[in-house]
């Protein structure tokens, strides 16, 4: 597979130069997979509900439906952050959508700081899709500091874990690859760049988006301000093999009666 991600800096508010940069990035990606940041269509540093109400989407709304378009036009499969609004609540969630126009929503899990006091927690539960013959699974941001997250989806049979993020935190880039060595998946974070203010409020974000592989090798990363699409080839088939060594298998070793 031919797998990817686009690292760049949402405008906060500005949802229509939001999606028309990614549309215009993605132009001619020529992937089989790309991964975007987190709450890419809207920008991340909200105050308020309603600061973030024009900007949410159903599930079935003009944002799936956008992701959806760019997919069939490019022929790839497209994983996303997004805002999600659902009745009275708002999600902090991921879309996943192929040309085929098959879909899936993660709501994400562990929200980060104020998000608390903006998102409801994610009620979907981990989440994988066939895609390709490879599986894929879904992480958002502050989910990789858990490594609960990744264990579960690599558990379901993930082999790409697909992570969209808006990091502030330093620690993440170095956490994947312990991600990827401990499950033997390969990773892609998509993170975004830039300084994000609202008010008094104001965020910088880390940029380093990169793949790993099922060694911990960073097959490609981003640097700290570019925009910028990345890609590399993979072979997922690498990622089914969890024996550790001719006597130790990955996930048959591990000796649950012990864990709390």
């Amino acid at each position: 597979m031919r797998v990817g991600f686009l690292q760049f800096n949402p405008q906060l508010f500005h949802e229509k130069q939001n999606l028309n940069k990614i549309s215009k990035m993605l132009q001619n990606c020529n992937t089989d997979l790309v991964v975007l940041p987190e709450l890419c269509t809207s920008g991340y540093l909200f105050k308020s509900n309603i600061e973030m109400e024009s900007l949410s989407s159903t599930a079935d709304g003009r944002i799936p439906g956008f992701f959806k378009n760019i997919s069939e036009r490019e022929n790839t499969a497209i994983v996303a952050g997004f805002l999600e609004k659902d009745e009275e609540l708002f999600f902090n969630s991921q879309i996943f959508v192929a040309p085929s126009g098959n879909q899936v929503i993660y709501r994400k899990t562990h929200l980060f700081f104020n998000e608390k006091d903006l998102f409801s927690p994610g009620n979907s539960g981990f989440k994988i899709a066939h895609y390709n013959d490879a599986i894929l699974g879904f992480m958002v941001c502050f989910d990789w500091i858990f490594p609960e997250s990744a264990r579960t989806l690599s558990l379901r049979g993930a082999e790409i874990l697909c992570h969209s993020a808006n990091l502030v935190l330093p620690f993440c880039q170095k956490a994947m690859i312990t991600r990827s060595i401990e499950n033997h998946v390969f990773t892609i974070t998509s993170n975004r760049v830039g300084t994000e203010t609202n008010g008094t409020q104001e965020l910088t974000f880390t940029g380093m988006s990169q793949i790993t592989d099922p060694s911990g090798n960073i097959l490609v990363r981003a640097d700290k301000t570019e925009e910028v699409l990345l890609v590399v080839d993979i072979d997922p088939e690498v990622a089914r093999n969890k024996m550790i060594t001719e006597k130790n298998h990955l996930f048959e070793d591990r000796r649950k009666e012990f864990y709390e």
